[in-house]
């Protein structure tokens, strides 16, 4: 299946009185989705811990209090 017959096949899935905001937020709430999957089956991933780290070291740069 193609991309734009993707979309077509996601965009007909929505209710009948969903907006056009509504269809933009659910395609990028897809490709997001998308791009994460794939990120993690390539092993483009971090742990919980180093995503903690890398937090507090972000937060400590910007002077907030770390948890």
């Amino acid at each position: 299946m193609t991309v734009k017959e993707q979309a077509i096949q996601w965009i007909q899935s929505l209710p009948d009185d969903c907006t056009l905001e509504d269809i933009r937020y659910h395609l990028y709430l897809r490709e997001k989705v998308q791009e994460g999957m794939s990120a993690f089956e390539q092993g483009q991933v971090c742990s919980h811990d180093e995503v903690k780290r890398r937090m507090a070291e972000w937060l400590k740069s910007y002077g907030q209090p770390q948890p």
